[in-house]
């Protein structure tokens, strides 16, 4: 069976075969051409290469969105998590996969090291996960069958919606605990929770997923006392295979997350492998209060709104407090850090994340979170080198690839740039930040039709998060900067208004703002912008400040000198 199964439409064979052979250079083995008659037998060797292999190259062209094959597994391959769309000759997306994002490979030629061809191997090694050295178990994944499981999110049975957090905590820590048994695989976080709240049957679910069993669950939280029901169903049947309910006290959390895990391992009668049973009982804390508000921090961190990185910050704190031995704590409080650099203190996250890796060295958040506060400090190098420490733990991290494009951004390397901010788009669906930079790498390349065709993917995602978030400042702020791009000038001017009337003391925004009228070329309205925050941007900013390209086009600006000249001044004197 091959890593990678490439989905297209015979008539683009020729344009595909370099492609293929592109890949194969890159050590993988591919299915794409069998010299097998059609039939009966060549469907049943197309399923079998589609579900083993670990990522599905969909080619999106004229003629291939018009087939009814390619569509099929271009929905098996997202419904399994292991998609990953490529599109030529500016082919009209099928209204479904849309949202998904794709590379852009039209002008790659051929080419290696080209800008869409490294993003296309930066997303497959994510899906691939090829990671330096495999463990035992990983070794063992690879021979054993694995049994395909979906952990259908935990229904929040609490009566308070702000319990969501606690039920969705849960179901995500049981997805990886059930990861780490190398007879099963697992789907994807993301796919398992686009069906939240959905109305699809369990049974309709399974053959979407491909799943033989799926998970089903609820959890009540009332005050120190937590209720989990669980069921684990067949597929094949419809059946119960197996189900409990557990009322415990909520500082026997650890231990119930615990039983649950292996109560399915057994149900399935399967063996663990050695070691598995103690990586199932690894837990980043043992203090059940600092768990739970861990979880509360990560639900806030996870929307993505500058709004919330004080309240992250300020909650992972009090986690620390109860537990100062937990190191996703300290990583995810050096994130909020990083994300706050406009407002000043970027020391305090480069403690954080510091603290966070002599904690735990493995862990890959910190080694991002280091990243991050050595790129909020222009040391784009270095913070380079710490995400690519955390991609080699974690090969599809969304938060160390954002950071490595943005490092990469800094660096003016536009086609690593793109090649990170690509992956990290995949593999967060709700991503709208790392979106928008792939759009801003292209137009500092002078490559103006990807860059409009980034920026309306970009804001796609953007339109989604405004609606249901309509003072979120950030997505409006670079919503703007994208309406721009696509020429849609009246619109970007209404966005900003409202910008600045969502979140007038926001710093930041106000730079995405001038960001976007220099791309408008308003150069008198860019300036004005500019000095409005003047007193208020920090040496971080002013890092960033050099090395951004929307600001090229004004870097002669005598009055654009003048600025620069007058806030390093007053570094100096400070």
């Amino acid at each position: 069976m091959a890593d990678i199964f490439v989905s297209y439409s015979r008539t683009d064979k020729a344009t595909v075969a370099p492609l293929v052979t592109a890949l194969e250079a890159q050590g993988w083995s591919v299915w794409w051409d069998p010299e097998i008659t059609p039939g009966d037998e060549f469907d049943r060797l197309i399923g079998a290469e589609l579900e083993s292999a670990g990522a599905v190259v969909v080619v999106w062209s004229p003629a291939s969105v018009e087939s009814r094959w390619v569509k099929g597994e271009a929905r098996d391959a997202a419904d399994r998590g292991v998609l990953v769309p490529v599109r030529i000759e500016n082919a009209r997306l099928p209204i479904d996969v849309r949202a998904i994002h794709t590379i852009e490979l039209d002008g790659w030629a051929g080419n290696g090291d080209s800008a869409p061809f490294k993003a296309l191997r930066i997303a497959l090694e994510a899906k691939l996960k090829r990671a330096v050295g495999k463990t035992a178990a990983q070794t063992a994944k690879d021979k054993r069958p694995a049994v395909t499981v979906c952990v259908l999110p935990f229904a929040n049975m609490s009566g308070d919606p702000e319990q969501e957090y606690f039920s969705d905590g849960i179901t995500e820590d049981i997805i990886t605990d059930l990861g780490k048994v190398s007879a099963l695989s697992i789907v994807s976080r993301n796919t398992a929770f686009s069906f939240k709240s959905a109305a699809a049957d369990v049974a309709q679910i399974a053959r979407q997923t491909k799943a033989a069993y799926v998970l089903v669950g609820s959890v009540r939280k009332s005050g120190a006392r937590v209720r989990i029901t669980a069921q684990l169903i067949g597929a094949a049947n419809d059946s119960q295979l197996w189900g409990e309910r557990y009322d415990r006290d909520l500082n026997d959390i650890f231990a119930l997350q615990d039983e649950i895990s292996k109560a399915i391992v057994a149900a399935l009668k399967l063996t663990l492998l050695p070691g598995e049973r103690q990586a199932l009982e690894q837990r980043g804390t043992t203090h059940p209060e600092a768990y739970k508000l861990y979880l509360m921090a990560r639900q806030f961190w996870l929307l993505d709104n500058e709004r919330n990185d004080v309240i992250v910050d300020r909650i992972c704190n009090r986690v620390i407090e109860i537990d100062p031995n937990y190191a996703q704590a300290w990583a995810t409080m050096a994130l909020a850090q990083w994300n706050r650099f406009w407002q000043g203190d970027s020391d305090a996250g480069e403690r954080a994340a510091a603290t966070a890796l002599r904690l735990d060295p493995n862990l890959a958040d910190a080694h991002a979170a280091m990243g991050a506060a050595q790129r909020s400090k222009g040391r784009y190098l270095e913070g380079l080198a710490s995400c690519q420490n955390a991609l080699r733990l974690e090969p599809g991290s969304y938060i160390a690839n954002k950071i490595a494009g943005l490092c990469c951004l800094g660096l003016r390397r536009y086609d690593d740039a793109i090649g990170h901010f690509e992956a990290a788009a995949a593999g967060m669906e709700t991503d709208f930040t790392a979106a928008t930079f792939v759009s801003q790498s292209y137009k500092a390349k002078g490559d103006a039709e990807r860059m409009r065709s980034a920026a309306r993917r970009a804001l796609d995602r953007i339109e989604r998060v405004v609606v249901a978030e309509p003072g979120h400042s950030r997505a409006i702020g670079l919503g703007v900067a994208m309406l721009v791009t696509l020429g849609e000038k009246e619109r970007a001017k209404e966005w900003a208004t409202r910008a600045r009337l969502v979140d007038p003391d926001n710093t930041n925004l106000h730079y995405n703002l001038a960001c976007a009228m220099s791309s408008l070329g308003e150069v008198d309205l860019t300036l004005e912008t500019l000095a409005g925050i003047a007193p208020r941007l920090t040496p971080s900013m002013m890092s960033w400040m050099e090395a951004d390209p929307d600001f090229d086009p004004i870097r002669a600006e005598p009055r654009f000198k003048t600025l620069m000249e007058e806030v390093k001044a007053r570094f100096a004197k400070a």
